[in-house]
Formats: structure tokens, C-alpha cells, sequence
């Protein structure tokens, strides 16, 4: 359980370098304090992709001091929900929490231009699961 009564995301992918930096960085712009949000990698690389930190900036979202993860198990079983992102079974999987699997395309390697369009895919998927897991409260 996670230890406030908000509801806990971890995205994950292999080098916790584009997306799920991106998902992450979404999620957090978009829901504030209502999720606590984390991410992490199986394979966590050196340094966060300079073209995903590039394609964040241009919609206002700075996520240049960002740091690759390792993924834990204790990230895992303190996550309500858990989303990867293209890294297979290298997910440690416990009863009770929800996985989803995002198909999106590995940011690695290109440039702004192809991670532009990554990250307004990874923006749709975002804002349905805030819809789903912490909807704005109606006044």
C-alpha cells in the first residue's frame, strides 16, 4: 500500500530514459498531488534521452534533471498500478495490483522529430488513466 491514500503509479521500461520519463513527467503535470507517481527500468541508462527532455520542453514540462531508476520490487509492490512500456517480463508481478502494458515505440536513438509524436500518444494514455484512477473531483 502506498503510504498516502493517493493512488500509486510506476512506469517502467528498459532504460527509464524516454517513456517513462515522459509518462511519468505527464502524470505528474496533469494530476498534481492527487497520484504519486514513479518510474523506473530494468536496465536503467545513463542519463535521461536528450531528445525526449527536448520534446517535454516544447509543451512546458521540464524534465532535464530527471534521473534513471533501477526498478525494484519494493517500487513495484508499492504501486497501485503498474505500466510498462516495451520491457517484456522483467516486471516483478504481485497479486492485487493492475498491470498494463502501453505498446509505444522506443524513443532510443531518434531524434525530437519521431519522439514528438511518442509523447502526444503518451499524453492520450495518460489522461485516460488519470480519468480512471484519480478523476478531477466535480464542484
Amino acid at each position: 500500500m502506498s503510504s498516502t491514500n493517493l493512488p500509486s503509479v510506476l512506469f517502467v521500461c528498459v532504460h527509464n530514459a524516454g517513456r517513462s520519463q515522459m509518462a511519468a513527467a505527464w502524470l505528474t503535470h496533469l494530476a498534481g498531488d492527487r497520484v504519486e507517481v514513479r518510474s523506473a527500468g530494468s536496465n536503467p541508462g545513463d542519463a535521461v534521452n536528450p531528445a525526449a527532455v527536448e520534446a517535454m520542453k516544447e509543451v512546458g514540462i521540464d524534465i532535464s534533471a530527471a534521473t534513471p531508476k533501477i526498478l525494484t520490487v519494493d517500487a513495484v509492490r508499492e504501486s497501485d498500478v503498474c505500466i510498462t512500456m516495451g520491457c517484456g517480463d522483467t516486471c516483478p508481478v504481485f497479486p492485487g495490483k493492475r498491470y498494463l502494458d502501453w505498446k509505444l515505440d522506443d524513443p532510443a536513438g531518434q531524434g525530437v522529430e519521431a519522439v514528438r509524436p511518442i509523447r502526444d500518444e503518451i499524453r492520450k494514455l495518460v489522461e485516460g488513466l488519470i480519468e480512471e484512477i484519480a478523476p478531477q473531483a466535480t464542484r
